[in-house]
This record gives structure tokens, C-alpha cells and sequence, in this order.
């Protein structure tokens, strides 16, 4: 209060920690946090910050990108995305995905059903068909 007499109340600023740019005059400022806009989710997921007031801390909720029944609130859901589940090597292939997460994405293998030792990553395998 930069004058403390009683002719002059209501004159103290009250002023955001997390933002000083947000203030009031003679009354408690409103003070909001959106805790997603540090991206605390990560790839392949998006956040939802439902309650951005000041002291409701980690109530944001990630949920993936590619299946929005799997979510967690308060830090980064377990995602996955099976390459394999789109069939990209085709007919007379075998196809696995060693890591299915959205971060890795191109990392699954197409080997030939017929000839093992022909086998790509990323792409569908030439295969020799008789």
C-alpha cells in the first residue's frame, strides 16, 4: 500500500507471480496459469488445461492424438501406434513394429514370407514370387 493512511484505502495493487503484466487496483488481480503451453505432453499427444486459475496445479489432462480414449491426467499418457495395424508391407510379407509409439514412426520391418533373409525397415520388401 503506498499510502497507508485511511483516506486512501483500497489504493494497494495486487500483481500475478507467474505474470506481472496481470494486476488490479484495490482489489486481488486474477491470476490464471495455463499449464499447457510448456507442452507437457509431448509429441503425438494434446493437452487440456480445464482450470487455469491460480493453485489448481496439475490438472491438465494429455491424450493421444491417434486414440482419444487413452488419456492421464496430470503428465504424458502412454500412447501407442501400431504401423503394422495399416498393412504397409502388403501380401506375402510379414510385418513388425518393434517400438509403437508415435515418436518412432517408420521403424517397422516387412520381411518375405517366403524368404526370410529378404527384409526392409520402413517400407515394404521386393519379394520374389513364384
Amino acid at each position: 500500500d503506498p499510502n497507508p493512511s485511511p483516506a486512501s484505502l483500497k489504493d494497494f495493487t495486487c500483481t500475478c507471480d507467474m505474470d506481472a503484466s496481470v494486476m488490479a487496483t484495490g482489489a486481488a488481480a486474477t491470476c490464471e496459469i495455463d499449464e499447457c503451453a510448456v507442452d507437457p505432453c509431448g509429441m503425438g499427444q494434446s493437452c487440456k488445461d480445464p482450470d487455469t486459475s491460480y493453485g489448481s496445479q496439475d490438472d491438465f489432462v494429455c491424450t493421444c492424438d491417434n486414440d482419444m480414449t487413452i488419456s492421464k491426467p496430470g503428465g504424458p499418457a502412454t500412447c501407442e501406434k501400431d504401423e503394422c495395424s495399416s498393412d504397409p508391407c502388403g501380401a506375402g510379407q510379414t510385418c513388425v513394429d518393434p517400438n509403437p509409439s508415435p515418436a518412432s514412426l517408420k521403424d517397422f520391418t516387412c520381411t518375405c514370407d517366403k524368404d526370410a533373409s529378404v527384409q526392409t525397415t520402413g517400407t515394404a520388401a521386393t519379394c520374389e514370387i513364384d
